[in-house]
């Protein structure tokens, strides 16, 4: 380094050395920094010495990198449940607004569905004029109101099995269940069953969310939130059916 050099050199270190004397956290905020120098103290002491300092220090960094991110997980899960139940508030809203069945049927459908973000919504209901084969016709609302025989309901959720059920079910779709969302719905593979209990002395029915991402519903989610609208969506059921 040329005299000129270290001339200019001089004041720009006396001027960052004032710095981190005064203001030390300058050097201890900085995770880089600070591991710069204690690679560069431990070339000064040589591989054969151990610095437990160096090692203690090492492992504080990995449970701090640990906790920044189970941290930014907890945040992000507690964001994403704040969206989910405003979502479903916003969706509740849209079906309390309704001023009769036929409105109330249009908008689960329509604003509903898109407030809750699925591509596509279905009411399916048991009816004792259903068979396997055929069902009633309800003009206006087939494009949101699936009528079906007895004992389809339970079939479609256990797969035809003799086992228990849960109300709120998450899961991929593997046959296209053409019988509930029409010959179109090749494209619908996960989705959401909502069990209704529609009273006493009624048949059950079957509040049925498809989505085109495979996982958008799993049976790993948490199903508070839809557990709460079908709470709402059975007594708006009760009402409009008494």
């Amino acid at each position: 380094m040329s005299s000129d050099t270290a001339a200019n050199a001089a004041p720009l270190t006396k001027d960052w050395r004032d710095r981190v004397l005064s203001d030390p956290e300058l050097i201890l905020e900085d995770r880089d920094l600070m591991r710069a120098l204690i690679a560069a103290n431990d070339r000064l002491m040589g591989g054969n010495i151990v610095d437990m300092r160096g090692i203690a220090m090492e492992r504080l960094e990995n449970r701090l990198d640990r906790l920044e991110d189970t941290h930014r997980s907890v945040i992000a899960a507690a964001y994403e449940n704040l969206a989910g139940t405003n979502q479903i508030h916003r969706a509740v809203l849209a079906l309390l607004d309704q001023p009769d069945f036929t409105a109330f049927l249009k908008a689960l459908g329509t604003d509903v569905a898109g407030t809750l973000r699925v591509d596509r919504i279905r009411l399916v209901l048991e009816s004792p004029e259903a068979t396997d084969t055929e069902a009633p016709k309800v003009q206006k609302l087939e494009d949101v109101l699936t009528v079906v025989a007895p004992g389809f309901i339970r079939s479609y959720l256990t797969g035809g099995r003799d086992v228990p059920h849960k109300p709120v079910t998450l899961r991929q779709v593997g046959d296209t269940p053409e019988r509930i969302f029409g010959n179109d719905a090749a494209w619908i593979k996960s989705e959401a069953l909502l069990v209704l209990d529609l009273g006493s002395g009624r048949l059950p029915g079957l509040l049925v969310m498809g989505a085109e991402d495979p996982h958008q519903f799993r049976p790993s989610q948490g199903t508070d939130l839809l557990t709460f609208f079908t709470g709402v969506f059975e007594r708006l059921m009760r009402k409009y059916l008494a």
